[in-house]
């Protein structure tokens, strides 16, 4: 039953409102004001709200663009306004409103608005995160041309990437839209073409080429030879060299093939700027589905989330998000959520990254060491220096190049070591101004 939440500070109109929605068997909760109407949008996490605009407390359009500017999940919101006009209503929609209703409403008008409203909802609800929607990533977009060009050309695609790449993610931005998507691997047996037939025009994907067994190669070949004929598209991603795979059981024909259509996938840990808006999209998605409540990051959480390192992949992100969601007792995730959650076990120790080139390796293993010992010393400097052996000098350049931002008191504080940074980068200049001076006079003297 789909459930909407009806704001309007008028008590007559909400228990109208109520009463004709009930009618259409719809689950129906009023709300007399923006403070009832936040509480009732976190707690009960309705499908669609029905937005009046004229309330005493805070106005339906400046309640409207705070949900949005808070980011996702995207509730449909339909704004109703009893002295409404063009200009309002145009206002409506650019703020984010799915419809605009003007006072008095016809039955007609409403339940159509809810249709569509609630359609959308379901859109939303069965799209997992693509490419698309990481418009700000210009690394993301460059990687979803490449994807897009490639896919033109060949219904075969093979992702190249080290260990933690977000295979999933390229694979359902080529997977056609409204059509099925299928992983190999979560296959248990043989595939046959009933089987390729009912997924005529979708999508095949295998994660990582290396884990499959002798079954899931052979249908992985069969589905190959008949990608035209069902009209179907397949994405498979390995981190293995061809050499470790021939050695797995792959044979020089079927490599041949893997190497007409590559492209170079990045890894979760060369994403670290779009972390943040990863872990958002993945969390949204697992709201919408019904999968955890409704929850969302605050800042200092999608902070710490960009310094974790990711070994375990795309699979194991989405494990990691889902696990927070299932964890907070509140509807904010905040930072110690996430230290609680993922703080080492004692007695164990942290698995090093040696499936990786050295000097991600070593990058890795120093990012964890200064994050944990600047947590140890509270983000004093002067200690963290003197524990790791470095000026303080080299210590503020080596924490820019591993993207770490200390604060006081272990909080992230980027103005501070903005200008620390500045200002130490100010003090060589200043020095080799100086020593390039002396130099000068030195010469001339001579």
């Amino acid at each position: 039953m789909a459930k909407i939440l009806v704001v309007d500070d008028e008590v007559g109109i909400r228990e109208l409102l109520m009463e004709i929605l009930r009618e259409e068997s719809y689950d129906v909760r009023m709300a007399e004001n923006a403070a009832a109407a936040r509480a009732l949008r976190s707690d009960w996490h309705p499908d669609l709200i029905l937005l009046d605009i004229w309330m005493p407390d805070t106005d339906g359009l400046t309640l409207l663009k705070e949900w949005v500017a808070a980011g996702p999940p995207g509730i449909p919101v339909v704004m109703m306004s009893g002295h409404g006009s063009i200009e309002t209503a145009i206002e409506a929609t650019r703020a984010g409103a799915l419809d605009y209703l003007e006072k008095p409403i016809s039955l007609q008008k409403l339940l159509a608005a809810v249709r569509r409203g609630l359609q959308r909802t379901q859109q939303r609800s069965a799209s997992p995160p693509t490419l698309n929607l990481f418009s700000r990533s210009s690394l993301l977009k460059d990687l979803n041309k490449r994807l897009q060009q490639m896919s033109a050309r060949s219904r075969l695609v093979t992702l190249r990437s080290h260990p933690g790449g977000i295979a999933e993610i390229c694979a359902r931005t080529l997977s056609p839209k409204g059509r099925g998507f299928l992983d190999l691997t979560t296959l248990p047996g043989s595939l046959d073409v009933q089987q390729l037939d009912s997924m005529r025009g979708g999508m095949l994907f295998v994660p990582e080429l290396a884990s499959l067994t002798r079954i899931q190669q052979k249908n992985m070949l069969f589905a190959m030879d008949r990608l035209a004929h069902y009209d179907l598209r397949m994405v498979v991603a390995t981190a293995r060299s061809w050499d470790e795979l021939a050695e797995a059981g792959w044979d020089e024909p079927t490599l041949c093939r893997l190497t007409e259509a590559i492209v170079a996938m990045p890894a979760l840990n060369d994403l670290r700027s779009e972390i943040p808006d990863i872990a958002q999209q993945v969390l949204a998605y697992l709201v919408e589905t019904g999968v955890v409540p409704p929850r969302r990051f605050d800042a200092g959480a999608l902070s710490t989330l960009r310094n974790v390192i990711w070994s375990g992949g795309y699979a194991g992100f989405t494990a990691v998000i889902r696990a927070l969601a299932l964890n907070a007792l509140e509807h904010e995730i905040g930072r110690e959520d996430i230290r609680r959650l993922m703080a080492p076990i004692p007695g164990h120790t942290m698995p090093l990254p040696l499936d990786q080139p050295l000097r991600e390796a070593r990058e890795a293993f120093e990012r964890v060491y200064f994050e944990y010992h600047l947590k140890l010393e509270g983000g004093n400097m002067t200690r963290l220096a003197e524990k790791a052996g470095l000026e303080r000098t080299h210590l503020y350049r080596k924490l820019k190049q591993l993207g770490i931002q200390p604060g006081r008191r272990g909080e992230h504080e980027p103005t501070q070591v903005a200008d620390s940074v500045a200002g130490v980068e100010r003090e060589e200049g200043e020095l080799a101004r100086d020593r390039q001076s002396a130099m000068t006079s030195e010469g001339g003297a001579r």
